[in-house]
């Protein structure tokens, strides 16, 4: 018996999405996929054959039969693989990608597919160490920074970051506004923390950049490039380390 790190529940869940009736995989292509991943892996699966030999199965249930036969860390790349399947992405890809996001959040422990990424990585320890003392914003921020080191889900790296700041700011500036209505109180947190005029107009900047890169990247669904999110994540670390240092709430 395989193991249940990653259990029947959720493989059945995905089974549901990737083999949708009309928005997911087709039953061929279910066959032929997992038969492929079966060979890899020296794994028999129930339905290797399509028509499915058993009267009455749905598509669905074959996915979820045939991903149940691999050990965990298979069921974890097959679901994974399948969420970027073109039919998918074509057919439904909100759906997909959020299952995607479900996966790498609960289970990425079984990934063995985790990619160094080109971070400057004592710029990143600093910023986790300064955001200590605010958790809200350090758990938004270390998601982020996780994420990208798997190399998925760079969209979502970008509303992880945007989230994160926005917290910081709730946290310094004790209020609930949008990172787009902060410009006002940010600029007099600066001025009263003997910060510059020419850093508060950074900030003006780094809210237009965000504003026109989420619209085109994050709402229309385009591939992000890996270097611009690199960008984006330590000049988001760079704004927030200052932030939080000329505010003095340094942990320790």
């Amino acid at each position: 018996m395989h193991s249940d790190d990653l259990p029947i529940i959720f493989v059945t869940h995905a089974s549901d999405i990737l083999g949708d009736t009309s928005l997911g995989l087709t039953g061929g292509q279910i066959v032929k996929l997992t038969s492929a991943y079966a060979v890899d892996a020296n794994v028999n699966i129930p339905h290797g054959i399509y028509p499915f030999e058993k009267q009455g199965i749905n598509k669905r249930t074959a996915l979820a039969d045939n991903i149940a036969a691999f050990p965990s860390t298979w069921r974890y790349k097959i679901i994974r693989e399948l969420c970027d399947h073109d039919t998918v992405q074509r057919l439904n890809p909100a759906a997909a990608n959020k299952l995607k996001v479900q996966l790498f959040t609960r289970y990425s422990h079984l990934s063995s597919e985790a990619n160094p990424n080109n971070l400057n990585q004592a710029l990143v320890e600093e910023t986790k160490h300064w955001l200590s003392a605010i958790p809200k914003s350090l758990n938004l921020y270390t998601q982020a920074e996780s994420k990208l080191s798997h190399g998925i889900f760079d969209r979502n790296v970008l509303d992880d970051l945007r989230l994160a700041l926005e917290m910081l700011l709730h946290e310094l500036l004790e209020n609930h506004k949008s990172l787009e209505n902060q410009v006002q109180p940010l600029g007099a947190f600066i001025k009263e923390h003997g910060g510059s005029p020419e850093l508060a107009n950074m900030f003006l900047k780094l809210i237009d950049y965000y504003a026109k890169y989420q619209n085109t990247y994050v709402k229309h669904d385009a591939a992000v490039v890996e270097q611009e999110v690199d960008f984006i994540f330590e000049i988001t670390s760079c704004f927030m380390r200052h932030l939080v240092r000329i505010f003095g709430r340094k942990d320790g």
